[in-house]
């Protein structure tokens, strides 16, 4: 069986270095890394009084892992304002969390190599737990400062309404 069924010559899965992450309708400048997306599902062993000595194995709980997001320390201040929801040290007491909007749901996708979007993920009712505004910083250091939220989420799942793309082949004769 392929894996591409649109591109039956496509013999590499894709890379990870395209992609956009995107909240609030609009893409988020600067993205470098986005961790993956897990889940795990509690396994339940039971057995009955008369069963052999082994075990039957049912599913329990699901567990979506915190999402975490990296990008480069700029004027941009969505990953400020955001982790602010949540928590915002110089609001006046009892008003420290935006309960109306701390959460969003987030659309995370995968651009092949030629920029077209081939994978979408969405994800759903994230809030940021940690937000790291700087990084240790070292003045015998030679490289960038980066931003960090971790997203804790209450699920994700794939678009489907998302096709495999007739990829272009840049070498055939026009």
């Amino acid at each position: 069986m392929a894996q591409f069924t649109v591109n039956p010559t496509r013999f590499d899965p894709y890379k990870n270095f395209k992609f956009r992450l995107q909240w609030d309708g609009r893409v988020i400048a600067g993205i470098s890394r986005v961790s993956g997306l897990r889940r795990t599902t509690e396994v339940i062993e039971h057995r009955e009084g008369g069963d052999p000595s082994t075990s039957r194995k049912s599913p329990g709980r699901t567990e979506y892992e915190p999402i975490t997001i990296e990008r480069g320390v700029s004027h941009d201040p969505e990953f400020e304002r955001w982790a602010n929801k949540v928590h915002n040290f110089g609001a006046v007491p009892g008003e420290e969390v935006s309960l109306k909007d701390f959460r969003k749901d987030l659309l995370l996708e995968l651009y092949n190599e030629a920029g077209q979007v081939v994978l979408a993920y969405k994800i759903f009712r994230a809030w940021p737990s940690e937000f790291e505004a700087l990084p240790d910083l070292d003045a015998n250091a030679s490289s960038v400062a980066f931003q960090r939220l971790v997203l804790q989420n209450e699920g994700w799942e794939r678009d489907y309404d998302v096709p495999e793309p007739a990829e272009p082949n840049y070498n055939e004769p026009k």
